[in-house]
């Protein structure tokens, strides 16, 4: 889309308006779609407001980077970016995640998942 637009913000629009689209289609069909109180939305916490922000930088990413290094290296390193952060996340226990310390196959999957990076995106 971003390419035959030649519009990768609008296209990145365009898939979040059809996103939303679904996403209320879905609750719809699914009949568990209900608008949450005042008092519980004003109650999340403040981090809970950058999952937006973060899928926005990963479509963005998507529609821009991934046409200049290709697919292939784009989903490896999504995908390994993704696996180093949940360690991370885990071991501290961080956003609300069950503490689960990064024992020596963690880290070795992560680094595995590195050097699988580097052996993608080498040309």
């Amino acid at each position: 889309m971003s390419r035959q637009l030649g519009q990768p913000i609008t296209a990145g629009l365009i898939v979040q308006l059809v996103t939303v689209a679904a996403l209320v289609t879905t609750g719809l069909f699914y009949g568990g779609m209900r608008w949450p109180e005042a008092g519980r939305i004003a109650a999340l916490p403040w981090w809970a407001w950058l999952g937006g922000i973060g899928a926005t930088l990963i479509l963005m990413a998507q529609l821009v980077a991934a046409q200049r290094i290709g697919a292939a290296p784009y989903l490896a390193l999504t995908v390994t970016a993704g696996i180093v952060v949940s360690v991370a996340m885990d071991h501290w226990g961080l956003l609300g995640f069950e503490q689960v310390r990064a024992h020596w196959g963690r880290l070795a999957g992560a680094g595995l998942m590195v050097a699988g990076v580097v052996l993608v995106a080498r040309n």
